[in-house]
Formats: C-alpha cells, structure tokens, sequence
C-alpha cells in the first residue's frame, strides 16, 4: 500500500476561511472560479509538507491559518517508522500532520499528534510528495535527486556495477583515512613510540613484582621500629610468664595468677556444676596465655634492627615510588605499573609496525584506485545511454504539451574526485528552442513551461523514481486545445502509479480527474466549508460547461463537456 493523501482541513489561509478537501487515491482535480483560492489550496499542501511561512498569506482578520492533513501509509512501513522515531503515533493506517502559521510569522509544526520542528516535515516529505508550483522548490531540481532518479531509470543494467562501485568506495575510503593518519601523524606517533620505549625500557630495568610496594612498606615500618617491636615483645612475654631471672617470689606473672585462680576453684569444683565450668574456662586461658607468650618470645628474638637492610628498603620503595608517580594511572601500587607497561608494549608493536602497514595500505590504496577508475567509467557509460533515452522521452513528452521546439538533456560532467554514487554529476537542461543552448531548468523554463516539464519529467520517471503524491498548479498556463488533451491524459497516466493532484482552469485536463473538487465563492469572497464540493457526474458536467462557455446550462457547452468526460473514460 503506497501512502496518500486522505483528506485536506485549511483555515485562514489567503481567501479561504475554512475548507476540507476529501482526496481520492488517483487523479484529483480542483477547479474554481478565478480568485476562488485554487492556488491556496497547494499553498496549503506546501504548508503541510515543511513549505516556507509567508504571514502575508492569512486570511484579513485571522489570527493564524492552519492546515491538517489525514494520510493514510503502511503500519510498519518506513514512512509509520520515521513518524514513530520522532514520538509520534500513527493509529490505524492514519497519520495526522498539522501546521499553524500565526500573523507575526511564527510558525508550528506537528507530526502524528507530537510537536516537531517544521524541518522534520522538509525531511518526510521527500518519501511523500512532490510539489510543482509556480514558487516551489521543485524536488527534481535537486543535483542528488536527479542523479537518483537517473539511475533508477537506468535500471537493472546500474545495480550490479553501482553495487560493486559502492562496496569499493568504502574500503578505499577506510584506506584513504588509515594512510592520512599514519603519514600525517609520523612525527606525532614516532614521539609517541619514543616515550612508550622508554617507559617500557625504565619498567624492565627496574623489574617491579605485583604487591612488592606493599610488602617493602610493611618491611620497611618493622626494620624502622625494631627496638620497639622487640621492647614490646619481651615486657609483654614477661608478664605473661614472668622474669626467669628473678628470684622466686609472689607470683605476679599471669600464668602464675591463673595458675592459683584454677587452683582455688578446681578445689571446690565438685560443689556446683557451675563453678566446674568456670575451672574449665581457667584452664583453657591458661594453655592460650602460654601459647601467645612462647610466640612473643620467638617474634623478639627474630626482630633485629639492620641498617643495611633497612636502607636497601628505602632505596628500592623510592625507585618503586618513582615509577607509580609516572605510570601508576589506573592504581597507585606496583600492578598499575605493570599494567601500563603492557599497554604501552602492544602500542609499542602497533606503532612500530607502522612502515610495514603504510606499503601494505599504499598498495592496497593503489589497487581500489584502479578498481574504481574502471568502475566508475561502467557507471559513466550505462548513465550516458539512460540519460540519452531519458531525454528523448522527455522530449517527446513536451511536444504533445505544447512545447515542439523544446529539447531536455542530461548533462553529465565528470568529477576530479570519487563520490558515493561514482563520479557523475548529473543536471536535466531544457533548451527552449533549436537555436537555444540548454540550460538548468530553472533558466531554460519559465514558470509555466517548468510546471510542464516537470510534468513531462514525472510521467517518463513514473515507476523509476516513485513518490506518492504529485501535487501541480499551473501545470496548463498557456496552453488550450489539443495540448491541454495531452496533459490530462499524461496526468491520467501518472495517477496510475500515484495520488495526482492538480489546480488547473482548463476543462480539458478536469475531464480526466477519478475525483473533481470545485472551490466556491461565497457572497462576501471568502470560502467556507460547504465551499469546496465533490461533484457527481452532473455536477461534473455543469462545471465544465462553465469553464468551457462560461454558463453552466449553456446546451453546447454541456455537450461538449459530455463529450470530453466520455474521451476520457475511453482512454482509460
């Protein structure tokens, strides 16, 4: 299901107070009398889809003009994705777009009920419409889009080379980058590699152990405070055992006070349960007091103060310290250290291999060059011969529009660089007429001739290059008769394969429309909501006779009406 256009809501907008377009699926047109506000109903389509602001454009007396629009696109599809990545919500197939233009030329955009800038509106229109008026950008005027559409035009004949040219445009881009690196940056990464040796180089010299700086720290406190840790040691074992060497006395050593605490309880143990407890505990104490002094005695007589040692200590944590400064980055300890140093080693490979990568990457360079040289001139001569054939068609089309003597031509000039698409740069010309060079269409046509063209283009490019909705104005100026046949049947055509909308006063072209709308004055100039009617056979019939003759009973202009809506059926 391509998505369309379901139904149009303007207010304040030119000489429209208020009026609802309900859009069929195919060719859609919309007649009125001249200053019934036709062309503000592209105006307002141009609004929707991220047009330019004009305030000068509100209706006299409005505070703002408004346009909303219903369309209905694929749930899932990539426009319902677009809207839901913006916040918005497309319920049931439908996805409302509002635009409010206030007097002071503030402007408001809102996208499936979420507020939006009105780029956001620029961006999904591209996948959604084109339009062609007398003031629009015309999508097909852009360089990128042109070149688009060539080469889908071109066909299957484009895909397999392009594909192959798009693969190799990438990895010589990847290349390209790598060796801008590697050789802009020499003088950077061999200071680089010269810092990193030399970090590496002061590591192995040193050759620091995971946890060493902790255990000289320790190491270092014992031989610092020997004399003390002994001190203490040998007064603590003393009154946990006593003094050997004093005479036998009072015991006043704590072995020997739990040894008469035990004594003078074990001696009525047997009384009471209870105290029988308490004697164990003693004697347990007891052992444990013996076991904490034996160790008291061997840690004294193994701390001795060692100068030497303690220097050698001072002298390794100072080395030690000096490196964590440096290279401890991750942890203040030795491991930091270690850590770096193997970074710094496998950047150091990496670094010095650089030579070894810079031939391996020049050749590598080299080889895409050539691959794409000779992919891109694949790409040159397929894009010639479609944009040959693309310009006769397109010629051919523009003298059934009215326009014999003029002649479209695609234009491909090569660029000096490579780009994602090739080397081609491809831009449509018109020359007006056979002694007239072409020219950019938007030199080589004037507005009504461009909206023409554009038609003319879109019809051959149908199917190639598809978009949605086609909505054109003024796509018939100057043209009658035969040629304004020729335009309804090529808008027909193209409504085969798309939503067509188009504003035209010619009653040959409305005869073709699947749907005809009419923009009715009310009394007082403005259009109201009842003013814009979708008209049945007989009111088709009554509006074209008014365009033909200007009366809407007039006997031969509804003839000739009837006969017109009959050429058109047939040709369907």
């Amino acid at each position: 299901m391509r998505p369309r256009v379901e139904e149009v809501r303007i207010q304040g907008l030119g000489v429209i107070d208020e009026a609802v377009l309900e859009l069929s699926p195919g060719f859609n047109v919309v007649t009125g009398e001249t200053g019934a506000g036709k062309t503000m109903v592209v105006t307002g389509l141009g609004l929707l889809f991220g047009g330019r602001a004009d305030p000068s454009r509100i209706r006299p007396g409005a505070e703002r003009a408004r346009v909303e629009g219903t369309l209905v696109v694929e749930p899932g599809g990539r426009v319902a994705q677009q809207v839901e990545d913006t916040g918005g919500d497309v319920e049931g197939g439908e996805l409302i777009i509002s635009r409010t233009v206030s007097a002071e030329g503030r402007s408001r955009a809102w996208l499936g009920g979420r507020t939006v800038p009105v780029g956001t509106l620029t961006y999904l229109a591209d996948d959604l419409v084109a339009v062609h008026g007398q003031m629009d950008q015309q999508r097909l005027l852009q360089p990128a889009r042109q070149r688009a559409a060539l080469d889908r035009y071109a066909g299957e004949e484009l895909v397999k080379p392009l594909r192959a040219y798009t693969q190799a445009y990438k990895r010589h881009k990847q290349v390209a980058v790598q060796l801008e690196e590697l050789t802009t940056r020499a003088r950077e990464r061999t200071q680089e590699a010269d810092l990193l040796r030399f970090g590496v180089e002061e590591i192995e010299k040193v050759d620091p152990k995971p946890g060493e700086d902790v255990e000289l720290r320790e190491e270092e406190e014992r031989l610092s405070h020997a004399d003390a840790l002994r001190s203490a040691a040998t007064t603590a074992h003393t009154a946990l055992l006593g003094d050997p060497m004093e005479a036998a006395g009072g015991a006043h050593d704590v072995i020997s006070l739990l040894g008469e605490a035990r004594a003078a309880v074990e001696a009525v143990r047997d009384f009471d349960p209870q105290l029988a407890g308490v004697a164990d505990r003693l004697a347990e104490a007891g052992y444990l007091i013996s076991d904490v002094a034996t160790d008291l005695a061997s840690y004294a007589e193994s701390i001795e103060a060692d100068p030497s040692r303690l220097a050698v200590v001072q002298e390794r944590r100072s080395v030690l310290s000096g490196l964590i400064r440096k290279y401890g980055e991750q942890s203040a300890d030795s491991a930091g250290v270690l850590a770096w140093a193997q970074r710094a080693a496998a950047r150091l490979a990496e670094l010095e291999g650089d030579d070894e990568r810079i031939d391996e990457l020049t050749r590598e360079h080299d080889e895409l060059t050539d691959k794409l040289t000779d992919l891109a001139a694949e790409l040159t001569r397929v894009r010639e011969a479609a944009a040959e054939r693309f310009g006769q068609a397109v010629t051919e089309e523009l003298t059934a529009l009215a326009m014999p003597h003029a002649r479209v031509v695609v234009q491909l000039t090569r660029s000096a660089e490579f780009g994602p698409e090739g080397v081609d740069e491809v831009e449509l010309r018109m020359a007006a007429h056979p002694a007239a060079p072409p020219l950019p269409l938007t030199k080589g046509a004037s507005g009504g001739e461009l909206s023409r063209v554009m038609l003319a283009i879109e019809v051959v490019f149908a199917g190639a290059d598809p978009v949605p909705t086609f909505v054109f104005d003024e796509v018939d100026a100057g043209v009658g008769g035969k040629a304004a046949v020729e335009i309804g049947r090529r808008l027909a055509r193209l409504a085969r394969t798309a939503q067509v909308i188009v504003v035209t006063h010619l009653p040959q072209v409305a005869a073709f429309a699947d749907q005809h709308l009419v923009v009715e004055k009310a009394s007082d100039g403005s259009v109201v909501r009842s003013g814009v009617t979708t008209l049945d056979h007989e009111g088709r019939v009554r509006e074209l006779s008014r365009m033909l003759a200007g009366l809407e009973d007039s006997e031969l202009g509804r003839a000739h009406a009837e006969e017109l809506l009959g050429l058109a059926a047939a040709d369907r």
